[in-house]
């Protein structure tokens, strides 16, 4: 996984409340096990007008030409409600997203984002709309989010902090998902395991 420190990029001002994983990544195309190849399909129904996604919708706000090679993602509340789906994450990392900022996150959603390396950044309703005003008035507006800091930054010189869990944080700036994570400890697992199967034999017996 890709660490997370400091970013600065285009941010696309996504101003839609409740937007559920269904949108971002709808059902039919959860068809893949593996985490790549999804970007093409984030937020399908809003992003084309035809079913096969051939034909982009010039209206919706990730085709507008000012916002390709966007990084950061700013929405509104409750962003990434409904199901469970890991494949939402998959999506908007695939597309390019690297952070999303928010005033409020789906619980199950907002985890998932830090086990695939996004970094989900909520701050205050009135602090979301404030880079909304900033970041929708100046074409080529890059927000800096700076992880070690906890901060998001504007051109303007608008500064606010964020908070993160510190196990979360460590994990970003670190680049570990889970499984790296525990992977930090495969010495002292083995260590463990050679010394169970000397005090317990019996258990590792092959049947």
């Amino acid at each position: 996984m890709e660490a997370f420190n400091t970013l600065s990029g285009i941010t696309v001002p996504f101003d839609k409340i409740n937007v559920d994983t269904d949108q971002i990544i709808p059902k039919q195309f959860l068809k893949k096990i593996e985490r790549t190849g999804f970007g093409v399909h984030l937020f399908h129904d809003w992003r084309y007008i035809d079913d096969e996604g051939t034909k982009s919708n010039s209206e919706f706000i990730l085709n507008y030409p000012r916002y390709q090679g966007s990084q950061i993602l700013l929405t509104g509340e409750n962003f990434g409600c409904g199901s469970s789906r890991e494949h939402a994450p998959w999506a908007l990392q695939d597309y390019g997203f690297k952070c999303i900022i928010s005033s409020s996150f789906a619980d199950i959603f907002f985890n998932n984002c830090r086990k695939n390396g996004i970094l989900a950044v909520e701050l205050q309703a009135e602090e979301v709309q404030a880079l909304f005003d900033e970041v929708e008035a100046n074409e080529g507006c890059l927000l800096t989010v700076d992880l070690p800091q906890q901060t998001v930054s504007t051109p303007e010189g608008k500064k606010f902090s964020f908070k993160v869990d510190s196990f979360a944080k460590n994990c970003l700036l670190e680049g570990l998902d889970d499984i790296g994570w525990t992977l930090q400890f495969e010495d002292k697992i083995q260590d463990y395991e050679q010394q169970a199967r000397s005090q317990k034999p019996w258990l590792f017996l092959d049947l």
